[in-house]
């Protein structure tokens, strides 16, 4: 059934969107594609998880919870890792290459910690209630993982089209120089993205981690190829292609497995996106814009 299909994709788009944004964040604001966002996606489920069996937390609570632990997380990653690079003025490549050491780091700490098998979260922490209209079933979850993406989305935004904050954060993006010589907390901004952008990553860990009900250490894995390929698609560095890109790319998985056969998901959804780009190079929302010194 269509109707359905385009409710599992929405689903499914809206938790890409969100972890493409942390990602498209930190690129527009630092520069840097952060190889190591997967790994804190990753973190962000295992997070919550243990907020809610340790702690017997209830689920926004342990969700708020896994947002500020991997936001502190991204921020460490931050200054032990990105901000020594910024002050040496390492090429792009470097930093890209040290959060693959990150990333390859936590998702063993992670596996040594909790083990390689997939967890759960306890039964009845989920809830199962379901709206039933003729052929079309709709879970609290994919309202829920809806509902929190979209406003998680247009409060980003809103804070960078309409915020003095966002107006800082746009500066630094065209030029750091310039932007710190206007006053502006340069460094301070730098933490406050890292922090943001890890955040949404965590936040759409712990809603992967409840869509499918399993959590494990290699999970950041793939959505790491899919937030690339979203960045890419919407235009490096551009929240709205991200949003879009991210949509797109959960719609094109969802109707494939649907329509074609679940073998062929990754093949035609990147074989559109290279269609795409094919066409526009520079992604949806125009040509990417080159960092002034």
């Amino acid at each position: 059934m269509l109707e359905q299909q385009l409710i599992n994709a929405l689903s499914l788009g809206s938790v890409y969107a969100l972890f493409a944004l942390g990602f498209t964040l930190v690129f527009g604001v630092l520069g840097v594609i952060n190889l190591s966002h997967g790994a804190i996606f990753m973190l962000g489920s295992y997070a919550a998880l243990l907020l809610v069996e340790k702690m017997a937390l209830p689920l926004w609570l342990a969700m708020l919870a896994a947002m500020v632990a991997t936001g502190l997380i991204g921020l460490i990653v931050d200054v032990l890792v990105l901000k020594p690079l910024r002050k040496r003025n390492a090429p792009h490549l470097i930093p890209m290459i040290a959060t693959i050491g990150v990333a390859i780091m936590l998702t063993n700490l992670a596996q040594g910690l909790f083990g390689a098998e997939n967890k759960r979260f306890p039964v009845g922490t989920i809830p199962e209630d379901s709206v039933t209209i003729g052929n079309l079933h709709v879970t609290a979850v994919q309202v829920g993982i809806v509902v929190i993406a979209f406003v998680l989305m247009i409060v980003l935004l809103a804070v960078m089209r309409r915020t003095q904050l966002g107006r800082a954060l746009r500066a630094i993006a065209e030029s750091p120089k310039a932007a710190y010589l206007l006053g502006i907390n340069v460094e301070g901004l730098f933490y406050l993205t890292s922090f943001a952008a890890a955040a949404l990553g965590g936040a759409a860990g712990v809603l992967v981690g409840l869509s499918f009900n399993a959590i494990s250490p290699f999970m950041g894995q793939p959505m790491l190829h899919k937030g690339i390929a979203v960045i890419i698609l919407g235009g490096m560095g551009d929240i709205r292609g991200a949003m879009i890109g991210g949509l797109f790319l959960g719609f094109a998985e969802v109707l494939t497995v649907a329509y074609i056969s679940s073998d062929f998901r990754d093949a035609v959804a990147f074989g559109l996106l290279f269609l795409i780009l094919l066409v526009k190079p520079s992604g949806m929302f125009g040509k990417v814009l080159e960092r002034k010194a």
